[in-house]
């Protein structure tokens, strides 16, 4: 079976890289505009918290008389994504890791800056034969798509049946998987750990955390 994980929420915490994110974005603000970073950080977490990411630099610098123009907000937002993060893996997850059959393979959606600079800061891109950022394809390739699956299947000269996808997110990371009869795995973690899935879209199994991955009849 060869092994193929999602990144955000299944490996680590996503919630780590938004916290590293906003504190750069809260010292680039001190810096441009003497907005004090410490205070600052709170007040964006408490953004975050209270209405999530959309309008979050927008609202900020709003707050502290700051003209919200795409300027500025598109300085937030490179602060945001180009900061060199501070990220750790869960122990466990790293044993898991070295003791799962090779070849392992990620396959991950977003920027694809931001997701090359996660991997580097996890310090994890040597367990896996290849690194698939999505975007890197054209945004039509990022999940559902199975464009990088199909990849990794023409490298692996495999069939379907004999890979599998462990993600988190079930509007995007299994149904057209599933529709191809390729083993899925949805780990209850993260932002969507509650998320109710639409018929067809869940994972062929369901595990509360990564140390119950080996045990799984696939």
């Amino acid at each position: 079976m060869i092994y193929i994980f999602d990144l955000d929420d299944t490996l680590y915490d996503e919630r780590q890289y938004v916290e590293s994110g906003l504190a750069a974005v809260a010292s680039f603000v001190e810096k441009t505009w003497n907005v004090d970073k410490r205070s600052g950080f709170q007040e964006l977490v408490t953004l975050l918290d209270r209405n999530g990411r959309g309008r979050i630099f927008n609202d900020y610098l709003a707050n502290h008389g700051i003209a919200v123009n795409k300027k500025n907000v598109r300085a937030c937002v490179s602060a945001y994504r180009l900061h060199q993060p501070t990220l750790t893996l869960p122990d466990n997850h790293l044993t898991l890791l070295e003791r799962l059959p090779k070849p392992l393979y990620l396959v991950t959606d977003g920027n694809k800056v931001v997701q090359s600079k996660k991997v580097e800061a996890l310090n994890i891109a040597h367990y896996f034969k290849r690194v698939f950022v999505t975007h890197r394809f054209g945004v039509q390739h990022a999940k559902p798509s199975t464009y990088c699956f199909e990849k990794i299947k023409q490298a692996e000269q495999c069939q379907w049946h004999e890979m599998v996808y462990i993600g988190d997110n079930p509007a995007k990371d299994f149904v057209n998987l599933n529709k191809l009869g390729m083993p899925t795995v949805r780990v209850l973690t993260g932002v969507h750990k509650n998320a109710p899935a639409k018929p067809g879209f869940d994972a062929k199994f369901t595990i509360q955390n990564l140390n119950e991955l080996p045990a799984l009849s696939l």
